[in-house]
């Protein structure tokens, strides 16, 4: 018996019509697109390794015989012609020219030893009497305030409280049940820099018109060693210490740092611009430096 003959085109369509009737697969859904995409890695470069900041050295430090006594001081170089001698609570600073000799140095120490020993021992008794603690706190005490003195008034309250009374000069605190004492004195701090701040805004602009010139803003700070500031930005600085001296010498470091607008040195047309409206400046700044010494420490 033979088989039926298939032909290619019937072979064909067998084919289609087996596969056709085969179930299709199921197809993986694709996953959902993230929300955000990761940022690309970036290769981290390299740790860029900074060498330390110089810090200047400090002035190298001599020792010299004066007599009986053997005295400490600081010697810096600088380009001026002589030498210049300074005394102030770390003791005493030689300023010389560059190529002097050391000996020539101890010489001019020497031929000044007793005007050097006499501001020595002077500084050191004002330094003294300045270290000593000054305020006790309690009713009564005296604080000084613009060249004076005001009286310091402690009563019982149930909250605190702080007033001037202008007529008796009395600063009148209350004083809540548990209040520690370095409370009380930040709270007595707090109204001076209040007092400080209203005043020096007030005799800036007294005085910046009559400079022809105008800053560009005001704050305090409490600087150790400066009494006041003004950057090229016309940014002035004030100390609110100097609440504690007299008005004129307020009035001095005003009129100085707004002179600095006008000229940002210590020059002869510097001077010239000071005293066109304080015209005993000379005589500001020697009593500003006696006071400074003098006043003891009201608030560390």
């Amino acid at each position: 018996m033979t088989s039926p003959k298939v032909q290619g085109t019937q072979l064909e369509l067998f084919a289609q019509d087996f596969f056709a009737s085969l179930p299709t697969p199921a197809v993986a859904p694709a996953p959902p697109a993230p929300l955000f995409k990761a940022p690309p890695r970036v290769q981290p470069n390299p740790p860029v390794i900074v060498p330390p900041a110089q810090v200047p050295e400090a002035p190298p430090r001599r020792m010299i015989a004066l007599g009986s006594q053997s005295v400490e001081y600081v010697l810096q170089r600088s380009a001026r012609r002589s030498i210049g001698f300074t005394i102030d609570d770390t003791g005493l600073r030689v300023t010389a020219p560059k190529r002097l000799a050391l000996a020539d140095v101890d010489n001019a120490i020497r031929a000044k030893q007793r005007w050097i020993l006499t501001k020595l021992r002077e500084r050191g008794e004002r330094k003294a009497k300045r270290d000593e603690q000054p305020i006790t706190w309690v009713d009564g005490a005296k604080l000084p305030y613009l060249g004076g003195e005001i009286t310091l008034r402690l009563e019982t309250a149930a909250r605190s409280h702080c007033w001037f009374d202008k007529t008796l000069n009395e600063l009148n605190v209350g004083v809540p049940p548990g209040l520690q004492e370095w409370q009380l004195v930040e709270r007595v701090r707090r109204w001076f820099e209040l007092q400080a701040k209203t005043l020096f805004k007030e005799r800036l602009d007294f005085y910046a018109p009559q400079l022809g010139v105008q800053y560009n803003q005001f704050t305090l700070t409490s600087a150790g060693t400066r009494w006041g500031s003004c950057t090229v930005e016309r940014n002035i600085r004030l100390n609110w210490r100097l609440i504690h001296y007299p008005l004129s010498l307020v009035d001095y470091v005003v009129a100085h740092e707004l002179a600095h607008i006008r000229e940002m040195n210590h020059s002869p047309r510097f001077w010239a611009a000071v005293a066109e409206v304080y015209p005993d400046y000379d005589g500001a700044k020697a009593a500003l430096k006696k006071r400074s010494a003098e006043l003891p420490v009201v608030f560390p």
